[in-house]
């Protein structure tokens, strides 16, 4: 929990109280359901909901905003995004059941009120948002070509509206198609943990 701080010093209580509760909570549900490794869990922290955020150093998301969460899995990044912009919207998808089950049980145990899940491809999700975000869930063109119908027209972020994902590996050959309108950052840039030098944030105009 530590470590969240140390890049986000400026939370509020409640939020500090929302992001410690998540490791007694993910220990718990991954002892049933497997949405995290076994092995990884005690990186909770680090692994998980600090790599989720690196969203945040890219942008922060106004007031208002509606994200979707592609392949969120146990909540990942939706769920510490929710924590940390709660004045936004968000909707987590996920073709696996008892992963959207463990992401729901999560967010109401911590009281999350402006999140949302669904049990579905994200072929099947027809609204639009003003972000799509995913962590590593598909290469990239698969995954554009899926989400362009849910990325809004109307903009009112600072970074026009599109897709944020975070990966990682050598990403060249995914990039290609998006020459002239994706870029591609290095999460070291934010994060000085060992686990981020190979993790890249991309963005992508849609």
């Amino acid at each position: 929990m530590d470590i969240i701080l140390k890049y986000f010093p400026n939370i509020t209580e409640k939020q500090k109280q929302q992001f410690a509760a998540l490791y007694d909570l993910y220990a718990d549900w991954n002892s049933k359901i497997n949405v995290i490794s076994r092995k990884d869990i005690e990186n909770l922290y680090t692994h998980h909901v600090l790599h989720s955020l690196g969203i945040a150093k890219l942008i922060q998301f106004k007031d208002g905003s509606k994200i979707m969460d592609v392949g969120t899995g146990g909540g990942f990044p939706g769920v510490p995004l929710a924590i940390l912009f709660p004045k936004c919207n968000f909707l987590l998808v996920d073709s696996i059941g008892k992963k959207v089950r463990v992401a729901t049980e999560v967010s109401s145990a911590i009281g999350l009120e402006n999140i949302q899940f669904r049990h579905c491809r994200a072929e099947e999700v027809k609204e639009q948002f003003d972000f799509v975000v995913s962590r590593a869930v598909m290469p990239l063109p698969d995954l554009v070509k899926i989400i362009r119908k849910n990325v809004s027209k109307e903009q009112q972020n600072a970074l026009p509206n599109g897709l944020i994902c975070l990966k990682g590996g050598n990403l060249e050959g995914e990039l290609k198609p998006f020459k002239k309108t994706a870029e591609a950052d290095d999460l070291s840039m934010y994060f000085e943990e060992e686990y981020f030098k190979t993790k890249k944030i991309v963005y992508v105009l849609i």
